[in-house]
C-alpha cells in the first residue's frame, strides 16, 4: 500500500512539477519577482497538498519567533527534500543556496532560476564562499531572505556534519539576523528512498539570533547546538515510530564504533 501511495505521489509530483517549471519560464519576463515567487510556489503548496492526500504526510509549525524579522539567514537542518520545498513559500521572498547542477534539471531548474537562487559551483571551494557571499548580502539588500544548509548537505537522521560559517558570516557582514529551523522530515520522506511514511512532520523556527557585534563562529556553534538538541527532543513523526532520532543514532553507534 505504502508503494502505491507513493507511486501515485510522484505521479501527481512530476506532471504538475513539468506545468509549474513550463509557466514559470513562460511569466519570467512578464512578472516582477514578487508577483513570480508567489505564483511558483503555490506549486510547492499544491505538493504539501498532494503530500497529505497520497501518503498522509502532514506537518506541525512551531514559530518561537517573538519578532518577524524580514530580511533574514534562515539556516536549517538539511534532511529531506520536503524542507526545501516548505521553506521556499513559508519563509519567503527568500533565496536559496544551492548547488548549480540543480539548475539544469529540466522543469523543475527552470522554475528555481525563476526564484533567484544562489547557485555556486562545489568543484571551486574558495570561488563558491565568494559568491555565497558576495550574493548573499545583495539578496538581502534587495528585501530578500537567504536559505541556506549550513551542513552543506543532506544529512541522514541520527547524523551531525560540520557546521559551517557561511550563513553566520552573510548575516554578520549584512547585519541582519539568523533564523534557525530544526525538523524531522527525513522520518517520513527519507532521502534517497521511494516510500513515503505516514506522520506529522514538526518544524521549529527558532528566536532570531541577532548579529550585532556577535563572533560568526560563536553564532555558528549556538545554531548548531539550538538545532541538534531541538531536534533530539522531536516528537516521533511516524506513526510506526521508527526513523525517529533517537533509533537513528542508536542504529548507527556500530557503524561509528567500527570506522573508529
Amino acid at each position: 500500500m505504502l508503494y502505491l501511495r507513493t507511486l501515485l505521489f510522484n505521479a501527481g509530483y512530476y506532471l504538475t512539477g513539468v506545468i509549474a517549471g513550463s509557466l514559470s519560464v513562460l511569466l519570467w519576463p512578464l512578472l516582477p519577482y514578487r508577483l513570480r515567487w508567489r505564483f511558483i510556489t503555490l506549486w510547492n503548496r499544491f505538493v504539501m497538498f498532494w503530500l497529505r492526500v497520497t501518503c498522509g504526510i502532514r506537518f506541525k509549525v512551531i514559530d518561537q519567533r517573538t519578532r518577524k524579522d524580514h530580511p533574514v539567514v534562515v539556516m536549517a537542518k538539511h534532511q529531506s527534500t520536503w524542507e526545501t520545498m516548505f521553506l521556499q513559500y513559508y519563509m519567503a521572498p527568500i533565496s536559496t543556496i544551492l548547488k548549480k547542477e540543480l539548475m539544469r534539471i529540466p522543469f523543475f531548474g527552470w522554475g528555481l532560476a525563476a526564484l533567484k537562487p544562489i547557485a555556486i559551483d562545489r568543484s571551486n571551494r574558495m570561488q563558491a564562499l565568494k559568491e555565497v557571499k558576495s550574493k548573499g548580502i545583495e539578496r538581502l539588500q534587495e528585501g530578500i531572505s537567504v536559505l541556506i544548509f549550513p551542513e552543506g548537505t543532506r544529512m541522514p537522521l541520527g547524523k551531525v556534519g560540520t557546521y559551517y560559517r557561511s550563513g553566520a558570516d552573510i548575516a554578520c557582514a549584512a547585519k541582519v539576523p539568523v533564523v534557525p529551523v530544526a525538523h524531522n522530515a527525513a522520518e517520513c520522506w527519507p532521502h534517497k528512498h521511494f516510500r513515503k511514511y505516514p506522520g506529522t512532520i514538526t518544524v521549529v523556527i527558532g528566536e532570531a539570533m541577532y548579529t550585532e557585534n556577535a563572533d560568526r563562529k560563536a553564532l555558528t556553534e549556538q545554531v548548531k547546538v539550538w538545532t541538534e538538541t531541538t531536534i533530539a527532543n522531536l516528537p516521533l513523526a511516524r506513526k510506526d515510530g521508527i526513523y525517529s532520532p533517537q533509533q537513528a543514532v542508536k542504529n548507527t553507534q556500530p557503524e561509528q564504533e567500527q570506522a573508529s
